[in-house]
């Protein structure tokens, strides 16, 4: 039993620091174009799904922001979904920014200081300089581009559902809304959710959004059951939260099994 629960984390790893697997979902109408960065030295592709009434009107409006955004990663379902929930007027019109992934373990993960996290991916604080990215170069390329209003958000699934809650502990102020479905909160050694009461207690007086779920992939479900129980206790009065608590869903079904609910809940949750 022991060497299976630590043959399945280490499976587990390996895939989330790797490419994702490649799906045949309807590729949508959408918008690409490339940047290039100086914080991260490299060329980026964005992809950029607009609502369906974007063109009808002189409108503005909210941004969810996405890493594994690449037409062969997630971006596909999720702009199809979001169409699928606007229509039915679910939730409000939204425009989506996907971030294809060029080197996604050194990009979604910050510093570590458990030398067996490097076995899986860089302990080089590649978040740091992905994030400072998407703030100070892909939001201002996306504002010349697109009617876009102030409000934006982060969506993410295993590493790079890590990185949304890197991001909401330690840049809040980034986004006002944060989705993460099976965060990979073992890494460093589960600094985030050891360390979340702390971090908390500086938390900005701004408005913020925080939907979560977990599945029962041993090294995740017992990381987000935990920080759900801090927020109970330790929750900013400007933090508006829910955790998902998923036993029937497993690491690779969780994204695809949650994100109607999680963006709805998220979009609807003023």
């Amino acid at each position: 039993m022991i060497k299976f629960y630590y043959l399945s984390i280490l499976v587990f790893m390996l895939i989330s620091c790797g490419t994702q697997p490649t799906y045949n979902d309807p590729i949508p109408p959408h918008d690409e174009f490339k940047i290039e960065s100086k914080l991260v030295n490299e060329t980026r592709v964005i992809n950029v799904w607009t609502p369906p009434n974007y063109a009808e009107g002189n409108d503005s409006f909210p941004v969810l922001n996405m890493a594994d955004g690449g037409i062969k990663e997630d971006f596909p379902h999720i702009a199809n979904t979001l169409s699928e929930l606007i229509e039915s007027k679910s939730i409000p019109p939204i425009i989506l920014v996907g971030i294809e992934n060029t080197e996604r373990g050194r990009d979604l993960t910050g510093f570590s200081e458990v030398e067996g996290d490097a076995k899986y991916c860089p302990l080089t604080d590649g978040a740091k300089n992905f994030r400072a990215f998407i703030t100070d170069e892909l939001f201002s390329e996306i504002n010349e581009k697109y009617r876009v209003t102030d409000e934006k958000g982060l969506i993410g699934e295993s590493l790079s559902g890590l990185f949304v809650m890197e991001t909401f502990f330690l840049k809040p102020e980034a986004f006002d809304f944060y989705i993460a479905m099976d965060p990979s909160l073992w890494w460093n050694d589960h600094y985030l959710e050891r360390n979340a009461n702390k971090i908390l207690a500086n938390f900005p007086n701004k408005k913020i959004r925080l939907w979560f779920a977990g599945s029962t992939q041993p090294d995740i479900s017992p990381h987000t059951k935990n920080l759900a129980m801090t927020l109970k206790t330790d929750s900013p009065n400007e933090l508006t939260w829910k955790y998902s608590d998923e036993p029937n869903e497993k690491h690779n079904t969780i994204f695809r099994a949650t994100k109607e609910k999680a963006l709805i809940w998220t979009l609807n949750a003023k």
